[in-house]
């Protein structure tokens, strides 16, 4: 039976870690292998809540789903959510710890190593195979000697690496040899092959390239992974929205969602379900143009939220939004989106800002609290003809209380979510759209108040989900090298892999006394 563990490191961020992590466990779980993902300390906007009531990065549950297990704590023991420009908050197995800046967090990682390694052993007691994703590049090297995520974790646990590169950005054999190079030997001996993704061309004339990197470094290139158009997987940050392809033109009977990019925007991969529908165009701006011209406008979630309204204001986007609303168009707000649509928000835990006047849109006010909200929810849109959603979950600080309106949807446990006036509509739930038939309702509202034509897809986004990480396993089974990944699962990274040797001649040694 295969045993053991992998780290899948990439050059830079956005490399494709992700990718290949949740392609390797959908592969090796159609093996009738045992697998589950693993990230030691991720810093990500975009997270969920498992089973058990913990907060872990989005990708992390996607890779999970990709093993066909159920995702839990110990996958992403150390989440940090950027709340602001120098703060983030650290979420340490699924809760809040505490707050820190880049150089506070430093300090902290001695004590969250030991829980890092706990997580990582209880993991792999339990489950034949365990992929971790670093983070990041390993190469960086001011803060290799503090890394829970990198090389740290991979000699601490003797784990064998594969190092990604994207082609598709260019220089990705200097990329590769160079962040080997930069590693100190003991970290070198773990890097045991590498992963090219995103190549489009001709592979002959890729091959000498290959051939000229294996014998430089001592390492093979195990895998190109081709491109391939329109691959997604729930990304972990806004970051990821530079890379989406070009908008499409709309066509005459297209639903225009716009969605309002926020600095600090949370969870917009609450919007994937969306993009999914045929005749569905989801965009993100910050134009007060766009939003008047667009059939529904979504408010998305955010971690900062009085400094992305203030944001907002500054942008004019609170003028279009009351223009908006006064004649009647569809506005959504999501999680913060709800609080910024309100009439006022008092955050002492986030911002410490205090009292700060809302958008007026809604009649609800919020009063953020020290302990954290995380739940999955469950409930039925009344407004919408009983359209359900099993998908919901909260991740929130804000309490948000109602005075007027109509709850937009209720909980199975009698729990009233949300707030709607006219077609001014907010909730607390994210990922209350992935199920089909609250999506479909909605978008059906959407389209007869804005006199077009919304015909439903066919497919559910729960299948168009499972069909894309099914695409995933088919690459690494396809296009990298399983015999030699088997064998680094089975008996970890080869003996005497040949170092990188880097020397730098001191300056001094050039000059003359004189």
């Amino acid at each position: 039976m295969t045993r053991g563990a992998l780290l899948v490191c990439g050059t830079h961020s956005d490399a494709g870690k992700s990718l290949v992590t949740a392609g390797l466990c959908r592969w090796l779980a159609r093996r009738g292998v045992s697998v589950a993902p693993f990230k030691s300390q991720n810093m990500a906007l975009n997270s969920v809540v498992t089973a058990g009531g913990a907060e872990i990065g989005r990708a992390q549950a996607v890779q999970a789903a990709a093993a066909g297990v159920e995702a839990e704590a110990a996958m992403n023991p150390v989440l940090i959510k950027p709340s602001g420009e120098r703060w983030g908050q650290v979420i340490v197995m699924g809760r809040p710890w505490r707050d820190a800046d880049a150089r506070s967090y430093q300090a902290m990682k001695a004590q969250l190593r030991p829980v890092v390694e706990d997580a990582l052993a209880d993991l792999r007691a339990r489950y034949d195979v365990v992929v971790c994703e670093g983070a990041g590049s390993p190469a960086e090297i001011n803060l290799r000697a503090g890394d829970l995520a990198n090389m740290g974790l991979a000699r601490a646990a003797n784990v064998p690496v594969l190092l990604v590169g994207d082609i598709d950005r260019g220089g990705v054999f200097a990329s590769l040899f160079g962040t080997l190079a930069l590693l100190e030997s003991a970290d070198q001996a773990l890097v045991a092959g590498y992963v090219i993704n995103k190549f489009r061309g001709d592979p002959s004339i890729l091959a000498p390239g290959l051939e000229d990197l294996a014998a430089r470094s001592g390492r093979r290139v195990l895998g190109v992974l081709p491109f391939v158009e329109d691959l997604w997987i729930d990304a972990e940050d806004s970051l990821a929205l530079e890379a989406r392809a070009p908008e499409a033109p709309a066509l005459a009977d297209t639903l225009d969602v716009v969605v309002l990019r926020l600095r600090w925007m949370s969870n917009f991969t609450d919007l994937d379900a969306l993009s999914a529908e045929p005749g569905v165009r989801v965009r993100f701006t910050r134009s007060p143009a766009d939003l008047e011209r667009a059939d529904l406008v979504v408010v998305p979630g955010t971690k900062a939220t009085v400094e992305d309204l203030a944001r907002l204001r500054a942008a004019g986007l609170d003028r279009a939004l009351r223009a908006r609303a006064a004649a009647g168009a569809p506005i959504l707000g999501v999680c913060g989106g709800l609080q910024m649509l309100g009439e006022a928000i008092d955050d002492g835990v986030e911002s410490r800002a205090g009292p700060v006047e809302g958008l007026g849109l809604l009649p609800v006010r919020t009063v953020f609290q020290p302990d954290k909200l995380l739940r999955r929810r469950s409930g039925a849109c009344g407004w919408l003809g009983g359209a359900r959603s099993q998908t919901g979950y909260e991740i929130r600080h804000g309490r948000v209380t109602r005075h007027g309106g109509e709850p937009l949807l209720l909980g199975d446990d009698g729990e009233p979510d949300g707030c709607r006036v006219g077609w001014t509509l907010g909730t607390a739930w994210h990922g209350a759209l992935e199920d089909d038939g609250l999506r479909r309702a909605l978008l059906r509202a959407v389209a007869g108040a804005r006199g077009r034509t919304f015909v439903a897809g066919t497919e559910s986004f729960a299948a168009r989900r499972e069909r894309r990480l099914d695409v995933l396993g088919d690459l690494v089974e396809q296009h990298l090298d399983t015999d030699a990944v088997l064998a680094l699962l089975e008996s970890g990274a080869p003996a005497e892999l040949p170092t990188i040797a880097t020397e730098v001649r001191a300056v001094a040694a050039l000059r003359h006394d004189g």
